[in-house]
């Protein structure tokens, strides 16, 4: 399965980051294969509006089926799941730790967004 980490580096150790739609960087994960891939969001950092919306257009051309986060807004969410695109939200501090919770079963699917449109952390 494939899935998408939102993350404050370029690394499975780097941070979770705790935003969708402004993470500085993706990691796409093959979770049978352990191959990871990193996928740039600079586009969107400092978008003024529409990131969220962009960022699911991001991932869902990389093929995920998931997306590990800490927070999703509205926009990015309904993007996500019409793209049939799983949500996660987690408040795992790295990218190993979030992988490894996604695993072992521990992390529950969203059935919403869990912030408002344009939340900054």
């Amino acid at each position: 399965m494939k899935i998408a980490l939102t993350s404050q580096g370029d690394s499975l150790e780097a941070g979770l980051d705790p935003r969708f739609g402004r993470a500085e960087n993706f990691i796409v994960l093959d979770t049978e294969t352990r191959e990871a891939v990193i996928v740039p969001n600079t586009q969107n950092l400092n978008a003024p509006q529409g990131a969220g919306i962009q960022a699911a257009a991001t991932v869902a051309a990389a093929g995920v089926e998931a997306v590990i986060t800490g927070h999703c807004g509205p926009k990015a969410f309904k993007v996500l799941t019409t793209a049939n695109i799983r949500v996660f939200n987690t408040n795992a501090k790295t990218g190993r730790d979030a992988v490894a919770l996604f695993i072992a079963g521990k992390l529950a699917e969203a059935e919403k967004a869990d912030v408002e449109g344009h939340w900054m952390a």
